[in-house]
């Protein structure tokens, strides 16, 4: 099997505007728009455990999670014509900290009736440096 590594492009930019729909609700502290855009078996992979879709969603009762972020350094595999790997940089701002994080994410998007949504996230925080 060949898989398709994209770095740069309209396509891998379809796919960093899908996550910047979830870092947008993570800011508006919008759980609707969030749930929007994870399948029902999403699974995320985080430092803090394991999140399902109901706990990922359940974040954004309170409002927002995030003050602000950046995404960069993207790269894209194309695993099947319904499912493509996303992996980048996120530097952020936690909502009520003044201190940037960065992490590494890997996001599943995967094609079903209602479109592309998200399946899997992995988080691996950077060190500070």
């Amino acid at each position: 099997m060949t898989i398709e590594i994209l770095t740069d492009g309209p396509r891998l930019a379809e796919f960093l505007a899908l996550e910047t729909t979830v870092w947008e609700a993570l800011a508006a502290g919008d759980p609707a728009a969030d749930a929007r855009m994870l399948t029902e078996d999403f699974l995320g992979v985080y430092p803090s455990g394991f999140s399902d879709k109901a706990s990922h969603c359940a974040q954004l009762q309170s409002g927002p999670v995030m003050a602000d972020y950046r995404l960069s350094d993207a790269q894209m595999r194309v695993l099947t014509p319904e499912a493509v790997l996303l992996s980048y940089r996120a530097a952020y701002r936690p909502a009520g900290s003044g201190d940037w994080k960065q992490m590494l994410i890997s996001s599943l998007w995967e094609k079903d009736e209602h479109g592309w949504r998200n399946s899997f996230s992995q988080d691996t925080p950077e060190p500070a440096g």
